[in-house]
């Protein structure tokens, strides 16, 4: 017999009371029922909500204080907004949206609250049991001077001249942080890991690539930084996720071969694929970015894959779909959970090694960067070739016939850390940039391999300081006198958008922003 886990999440105010007198009563409450009591509905955040799903739970109940006697005023309605993005994401997954549920009782309204409970749990056992498959985590291994000083050495930090070049082109060192690579490096040689000076400072470090970049020793330092990460991890210490570990949380689900994602039921209806392709497109998360994030910011990443789509269908090219598509892991990795990243991998290796493809083109620098390198790095092999979608469509368009129509527009450009710097392939996205026909183009006064990172990476670290460079990047956007922001990588959307949303400054930064493969797929035409 399955044992079901339903986790109830119930408010301590009007709906505690009904379930209190059921159990005061002696009611049947459901043996699959777990009663966790909260503040308040709207205190459950997307990460909490879903943080209940990667520990094992086959079903989530909400269950609050009807719409116009929470406690709190806005409980409900966040709970509402919370509870319906949810679901949606949980469809996007294919754990099925109907595993969530939000329902409001008054302090009387027992017997409903009941008949709701016994309802819930008999749609959970015909779902059936959760493919999610929770791993707990290891047990802290200890912090061996050996295994650190290993660390040290495989990035030849020894090596460091203690120049300082790194600390003075940090961004967040000149976006006034206590931070310095430099000071890290020195700590950690030291021997000196679990400060919590130390711990901020390595989960704080963007990994941006710019002190690299600058180091006259090549001292990897943002890999350095990833490794460091995933030797706190192991002991279990912080990782100072953002948004509540959302996104980590998500990707470890991922790695549950059971799960069947509806990964591409969003699609428009006009975009043409062929599953029987020797090219596949991967698209990365931009689809749970724009769920997560639209009730205050409103981006649209997901336009990012529909218009790369577009472009590979204006070239005739029919792609095929990963209908199991997963993260590629990036995130995970560079927040030193190494471990799932390699369950990642190897998922969708075998994924794409099932379909017979000969090429996996991406627009995603980040999807593109991990596939390409950290797959191989970590003895995860992809037989086929890997293609920024940038390449792809500078190799056609340089065949002729084709032109672009004129932009209105005066434009600048926002350099991705993954591929500038980490790939040293700023001239690609300039060479398509070129072929454009604004009203104007003008570079940031950082730019290139010197461009300043959009204040964060791997969902890690996000403070006032990585906010104060957003602030910075964007100011320096709008001296150039463009009134179109062009990005390369959906995170740079998101954070440079979340930027604009400032009570005190959001005016002043506000722009328009799109992804350049926007701009080509909006622009471009058969002669």
């Amino acid at each position: 017999m399955n044992n079901y886990n339903v986790i109830l999440m119930l408010c301590n105010w009007g709906a505690h009371s009904a379930y209190q007198t059921l159990q005061d009563t002696g009611a049947e409450i459901p043996p699959e029922i777990s009663m966790v009591r909260i503040p308040c509905t709207g205190r459950i955040s997307k990460s909490l909500l879903f943080k209940a799903f990667e520990m094992g739970a086959d079903g989530v109940a909400l269950v609050g204080c009807e719409p116009g006697t929470c406690r709190y005023g806005s409980g409900t309605a966040a709970a509402i907004e919370n509870t319906g993005d949810m679901r949606e994401i949980l469809d996007l997954l294919g754990l099925g949206k109907d595993r969530l549920r939000l329902a409001t009782f008054l302090p009387d309204d027992s017997e409903p609250l009941l008949q709701f409970l016994k309802d819930f749990c008999s749609e959970i056992r015909a779902l059936g049991k959760s493919p999610v498959k929770h791993v707990k985590a290891a047990k802290p291994e200890p912090a061996t001077k050996k295994a650190l000083s290993d660390i040290v050495s495989s990035h030849d930090v020894f090596a460091c001249q203690d120049c300082g070049k790194c600390t003075s082109a940090c961004p967040l060192t000149l976006a006034g942080k206590q931070f310095s690579p430099r000071a890290l490096a020195g700590s950690i040689i030291a021997g000196d890991i679990d400060s919590p000076e130390v711990q901020d400072d390595i989960w704080a470090c963007l990994t941006c690539g710019l002190c690299y970049d600058r180091c006259p020793s090549a001292v990897n330092f943002p890999e350095f930084i990833r490794d460091l990460r995933h030797f706190s991890k192991q002991r279990n210490l912080d990782g100072h996720e953002a948004h509540g570990g959302f996104f980590q949380s998500l990707m470890r689900a991922m790695t549950s071969s059971g799960l069947k994602a509806r990964r591409w039921d969003w699609l428009p209806d006009n975009i043409r694929i062929d599953n029987e392709s020797k090219i596949l497109f991967f698209g990365g998360c931009a689809p749970y970015f724009d769920i997560f994030f639209r009730s205050h910011l409103g981006v649209e990443t997901c336009n990012i894959i529909t218009d790369s789509l577009r472009l590979l269908n204006f070239f005739d090219i029919r792609p095929a779909l990963l209908q199991d598509e997963r993260c590629c892991g990036h995130d995970l990795l560079w927040s030193g959970d190494k471990d799932n990243f390699l369950k990642l991998a190897r998922l969708n290796v075998d994924l794409i090694h099932s379909l017979g493809v000969e090429e996996v083109v991406t627009a995603c620098p980040e999807c593109y960067r991990t596939l390409v390198h950290d797959y191989n790095e970590y003895g995860v092999k992809l037989n086929c070739k890997v293609t920024h979608i940038y390449d792809l469509l500078e190799t056609e368009i340089d065949k002729g016939a084709v032109d672009f129509k004129k932009i209105d527009k005066k434009l600048t450009f926002q350099d991705p850390c993954r591929l500038s710097r980490f790939e040293q392939r700023e001239d690609l996205p300039r060479m398509l940039l070129k072929r454009l026909k604004p009203g104007g183009f003008q570079e940031m006064s950082d730019k290139g391999s010197a461009a300043i990172c959009c204040g964060n990476s791997a969902w890690t670290g996000c403070d006032s300081f990585s906010k104060a460079l957003q602030v910075k990047r964007l100011r320096q956007a709008k001296e150039t006198g463009s009134n179109l922001l062009v990005t390369a990588c959906p995170k740079c959307q998101i954070h440079l958008q979340c930027a604009m949303e400032d009570p005190f400054l959001g005016e002043e930064l506000k722009m328009e922003m799109m992804d350049l493969t926007g701009l080509l797929a909006k622009t471009i035409y058969w002669e």
